[in-house]
């Protein structure tokens, strides 16, 4: 599993790598690394539109949120992301995004734990009843640009194959809506089978090589 950065710890350390993943994707949707070299693809690319629409005020602010974001993903171990980024009609546009990261109990420990924990603490439970995931939802207000919204975190862990229930792919979905609208409304609803669908689809590869 790789991060774009390189070989992971546990390949300089002589360890085995862990397997490469991937996910079906809606429409528009990519994915992407947290990395400075990513994020100034990301803001070319945003720089662009704005600058096309006549609103460098506007890009400045978001490009601000955007290293914010990046800084953000990588204090939180982030390994990938997935984000809509395309300019079609067609694309699925949701206020959010998809992040991927690792997690590991404390030394010689498995996920059970973990997913004890998950399950005492937040009502967790199998992805459509796929016993592979571990599921929750998480619902919050947030301050952003002045403003609050109400936040919607949906969590999925799932064992590393090869890894003895010691290591597990976090994915975690976030996306906001107005602090007036109910969690169960019509667009929270679609958002979030949007991204259980998208977790859903995990498929794992053998490693490849950086090299």
């Amino acid at each position: 599993m790789h991060s774009g950065e390189g070989s992971t710890l546990r390949e300089q350390l002589g360890g085995t790598p862990d397997p490469d993943f991937e996910i079906k994707l809606p429409t528009g949707w990519e994915r992407r690394s947290p990395d400075d070299a990513d994020r100034e693809r990301f803001e070319a690319g945003l720089k662009q539109r704005f600058m096309r629409m006549q609103r460098p005020d506007l890009f400045a602010q978001v490009r601000e949120m955007l290293r914010e974001s990046y800084d953000g993903m990588r204090r939180e171990g982030a390994i990938a992301f997935y984000t809509a980024t395309g300019e079609s009609q067609d694309t699925a546009w949701v206020p959010g995004s998809l992040v991927v990261s690792l997690r590991r109990p404390p030394t010689g420990e498995t996920l059970d734990g973990l997913v004890k924990h998950a399950i005492r603490e937040y009502g967790a439970a199998p992805l459509f009843g796929d016993t592979r995931f571990v599921r929750f939802e998480q619902q919050k207000k947030v301050t952003v640009e002045g403003g609050t919204i109400a936040q919607t975190t949906i969590v999925y862990l799932t064992p590393i194959p090869g890894s003895k229930r010691r290591r597990a792919l976090q994915f975690t979905a976030s996306f906001g809506r107005p602090v007036e609208a109910p969690t169960d409304d019509e667009r929270g609803r679609a958002y979030t089978s949007l991204f259980d669908l998208m977790v859903s689809t995990l498929r794992w590869h053998p490693p490849t090589s950086d090299a």
